[in-house]
């Protein structure tokens, strides 16, 4: 792919850096009620989406770092993930059809447990330093559409006040992004700035210029029709 993502990816890393900064400062505060340590791979079962900034971020750097059998084995995971994922969302979409709460739904899926396929078998993450924003902010209090969440390994205790990270915020500045790629490169599919995928999809999926809307899918060539001999 001939885009430049680069200055993309590097205003992402930026606000990286600023998400980091936002958990560390709530750890200081409250260090006996943040648990995080290595190997609790409780946040590595939750179900989350990126946006399509965090999806080309998370895509390449897998790809620069895994080549060979060890770069089959995680899209198999990967793979094995999304089906799953796309079961659980499957079936949640259908319920809503039917009639079903979407607030009750939504709830229901919080609680839906899908290993990451980039969680290996030590408990450890194989592109931890590339991690997406929902991880970094998992241990520390969040809220999303006013209602708010914090890990349940954590000592955060309900109905007290703490510094909470706004993800509504974050993810507004994630589509922001993505807009102004969608923007510069020219994009026909305008629609993707509202991109929302699995990390497992983000590690499978083929981002190249007919996804992002730059070039024309190629034409196929009609078959040549095969004329039967008749009988004599």
């Amino acid at each position: 792919m001939d885009i430049n993502l680069k200055p993309y990816f590097e205003k992402y890393e930026s606000l990286v850096e600023k998400s980091e900064e936002a958990f560390d400062r709530v750890k200081a505060a409250h260090s006996e009620c943040v648990k995080c340590e290595e190997k609790c791979a409780d946040c590595c079962f939750a179900l989350f989406d990126l946006t399509l900034i965090e999806a080309l971020y998370l895509h390449h750097k897998f790809n620069e770092k895994y080549a060979g059998s060890a770069r089959v084995e995680l899209v198999e995971k990967a793979n094995r993930a999304d089906r799953q994922i796309y079961k659980i969302k499957r079936k949640a979409f259908k319920a809503l059809q039917s009639g079903r709460n979407e607030g009750e739904l939504l709830a229901e899926m919080a609680l839906e447990r899908v290993r990451c396929p980039l969680l290996n078998e030590k408990d450890l993450c194989d592109l931890y330093e590339c991690r997406p924003l929902t991880c970094r902010f998992y241990g520390i209090p969040t809220a999303i559409g006013g209602a708010g969440h914090t890990c349940g390994k954590s000592g955060f205790k309900e109905g007290e006040k703490y510094p909470t990270v706004n993800l509504d915020a974050v993810y507004t500045q994630l589509q922001q992004i993505s807009a102004e790629l969608l923007r510069d490169i020219e994009s026909k599919n305008v629609k993707l700035v509202d991109l929302l995928v699995p990390l497992s999809s983000a590690v499978i999926m083929d981002f190249d210029e007919v996804f992002l809307g730059v070039a024309d899918p190629p034409v196929e060539k009609p078959q040549p029709k095969r004329h039967s001999r008749k009988k004599r």
